[in-house]
């Protein structure tokens, strides 16, 4: 078995893909599409270690999909985040390839893994049918290469072409600067970068994401205190007193919040905006849920409808309920009538019928962001 290990990189921001979901996010089924590409690239080979950059941001969510794979944050660049990919690697050769190129096939892999010895770098392209142009001239067609990922390379060498200043736009290029022997072989038509959204349509090993919604539910509770202005679901209520929190103590939010975070299996908002952690200091929680739901979109879900319950002897909801769900609705980009807000009291009973404080119940309802919607070629695929 030949000692190599795999790098896979989804570290990136996606802004070509012009989408709220970044496109290592997208579902295949269940699967985003990183982990689609990490499973395929399991079943080709048995490597001996698969690390998966990603963005810093995602990087405790990605942890809690699987066990198998180990994960580093990636860079400002390609490049510094191929570097902080092979800080983890200790074997003989490496494969490293991109999520966006979804579709690689079993035979392009193998063929380079029996090749491994032919060069520094082992390199897939295509060939060029159509005639070429270059600054105005025409050049010859069969001089030009298409350079695809994945690419091997021997571990030692590529770590030491990545040390130069000069940034480069793959593998290839760097171990070539520094004088490295590259072996090309034919790549696969099938093998396509994932760049613009409306490459979607034409990779025929991706499924449209299920049909499942899920659903979440937070509960949080605030005790009234003195000096601080009342806010509840981003309003500020006619109060002589507040809530006693780290942040501005919108419990409402609060609660909301946990329901989203609980609909992707993501923890709580603790873990996110810990109460002992210094800029968070009496914080908008306006701005944690704007945080929060553009995480939920990076990652590839849309909101269905969202419901919360304020359990309060006091203050009075009711003339507040509309403006609520217009600041809340607004916030999470759906309509207000998906947005609904319920007000209760505990007649007079426990610490809220003592009017010490208030209780928030909130539930949210997601499903996947539906990138096939529409298209009967996808939704056919089985």
């Amino acid at each position: 078995m030949t000692d190599l290990s795999l790098i896979l990189l989804a570290a990136g921001n996606s802004t070509r893909f012009n989408s709220k979901t970044k496109k290592q996010w997208i579902r295949v089924a269940d699967d985003p599409l990183w982990l689609f590409v990490a499973k395929r690239f399991k079943s080709i080979y048995d490597f001996k270690k698969i690390v998966i950059v990603a963005s810093s941001k995602e990087l405790s969510y990605m942890r809690k999909f699987s066990d198998q794979f180990e994960f580093v944050a990636g860079g400002e660049s390609r490049q510094e985040s191929m570097k902080n990919g092979l800080k983890l690697i200790n074997s003989r050769s490496v494969m490293v390839s991109d999520i966006a190129r979804a579709c690689i096939q079993k035979d392009v892999v193998l063929d380079m893994i029996s090749s491994i010895d032919k060069a520094d770098i082992i390199v897939p392209y295509l060939s060029v049918s159509d005639t070429v142009v270059y600054e105005s001239s025409t050049i010859e067609r069969e001089n030009v290469k298409l350079i695809q990922t994945p690419q091997l390379s021997n571990s030692v060498i590529l770590k030491r072409a990545l040390e130069q200043k000069e940034d480069f736009t793959d593998d290839s290029s760097a171990i070539k600067n520094i004088g490295g022997s590259i072996f090309y072989l034919k790549g696969s038509q099938s093998a396509k970068k994932i760049t613009q959204y409306d490459d979607l349509t034409m990779l025929k090993c991706l499924k449209a994401p299920s049909k499942h919604q899920f659903i979440g539910q937070g509960f949080d509770v605030h005790p009234f205190c003195e000096g601080k202005k009342m806010v509840l679901c981003g309003v500020e209520i006619d109060s002589n007193i507040g809530f006693k929190a780290h942040s501005d103590g919108d419990v409402a939010i609060h609660a909301l919040i946990d329901s989203l975070l609980g609909a992707i299996g993501h923890g709580d908002i603790g873990e996110l905006y810990p109460d002992n952690d210094l800029a968070y200091k009496d914080i908008d929680s306006k701005d944690l849920l704007k945080d929060v739901a553009k995480f939920i979109k990076n990652v590839g879900y849309e909101i269905v409808n969202i419901d919360i319950t304020i359990m309060a002897e006091y203050p009075k909801i009711s003339p507040y309920k509309d403006k609520m769900r217009s600041v809340i609705s607004t916030i999470l980009e759906i309509e207000p009538i998906f947005c609904n807000i319920k007000a209760t009291t505990t007649e007079k009973l426990g610490f809220i019928g003592r009017k010490e404080g208030v209780a928030v119940l909130a539930v949210s309802s997601l499903k996947y962001f539906d990138w096939g919607s529409g298209n009967e070629d996808f939704n056919s695929r089985e």
